[in-house]
């Protein structure tokens, strides 16, 4: 995280927006990792750069000394981002909770405005484990709040792209350069030990049809989802969990799907003497476009 902290204050988003931003992302990503992030903005200060800005002085909000104009602003700022009024009457405390203090107490502070709170929080989500619902009602709360649909989706684009909404507990690896002409799209590879590998293929990616000749190539999802394909078959999803064994003289083919990173271990066994690679053609967009 440090070196994306050193990008942001040099990029010139000012030391005070990032205390609140991470102040504000407790909500959204728990106190351990908020606080976290502002013990490593901490960190980066100690050996600053002249040329970071400190911002605009933090004020008190007025609303933290008036609960009720807290609730009010709370329920003003949760019917906007929703598009309607919100009450979550399942569970009242709740329903308070984001009034009163997320959209109100949090949304008060003057050092964000509140559709910058919005794209701070599409880029946290984004990067969290089974907060699909949550993600998509603030996509769409962004642009609510004040962004345009467009920037939302750039984004978003730019966040996959990066790698940042691959939820992964696996090495992402290096740009897989050696390889590069036998995938559309990027891949990365990360070696493993006992000869196994990681390959990681961004949204779209995938390699050529391709033949291991004397070998049975094991592939094994790990992360995000993705397909797997033999020639003259239909395709398999592969999820986490998904183990795949190719036999030999297979011509097939895997990689991601549309919208999802897709991350897979591989290995080879019961390889004989000669065994070898054979890279065919690539796996068209009709054929791909397809897929589900």
């Amino acid at each position: 995280m440090e070196p994306a902290v050193k990008q942001a204050l040099d990029n010139g988003v000012t030391i005070n927006e990032l205390k609140e931003a991470f102040s504000q992302l407790y909500a959204y990503t728990g106190f351990p990792r908020s606080l976290n992030a502002l013990g490593v903005l901490g960190k980066v200060l100690e050996n600053g750069n002249p040329a970071w800005q400190e911002g605009k002085p933090w004020t008190r909000p007025a609303e933290w000394d008036d609960a009720r104009k807290a609730y009010e602003l709370g329920v003003k700022n949760q019917t906007q981002l929703s598009g309607r009024p919100f009450d979550y009457t399942f569970c009242p405390q709740d329903d308070y909770y984001l009034k009163a203090h997320l959209f109100g107490d949090i949304f008060a502070g003057d050092q964000l405005t509140a559709a910058d709170r919005e794209i701070v929080t599409v880029a946290a989500l984004s990067g969290l484990v089974g907060v699909a619902p949550q993600l998509a009602a603030h996509k769409q709360g962004a642009v609510n709040m004040g962004n345009s649909r467009e920037l939302v989706d750039e984004l978003c684009a730019w966040l996959d792209k990066e790698g940042y909404t691959l939820r992964s507990n696996w090495p992402k690896g290096e740009p897989n350069t050696a390889y590069a002409k036998y995938f559309v799209g990027n891949s990365y590879l990360a070696p493993m030990e006992g000869g196994m590998a990681n390959v990681t293929f961004e949204p779209r990616c995938r390699n050529n049809w391709h033949i291991h000749h004397k070998q049975v190539q094991v592939l094994v999802c790990v992360a995000g989802r993705g397909w797997y394909q033999e020639w003259g078959k239909e395709p398999v999803e592969m999820t986490p969990g998904t183990v795949i064994a190719i036999p030999a003289e297979a011509k097939h083919w895997h990689g991601a799907a549309k919208d999802s990173w897709f991350q897979h271990l591989t290995y080879h066994k019961d390889v004989q003497e000669g065994a070898s690679n054979e890279w065919l053609e690539p796996v068209t967009d009709e054929i791909y476009n397809q897929l589900k």
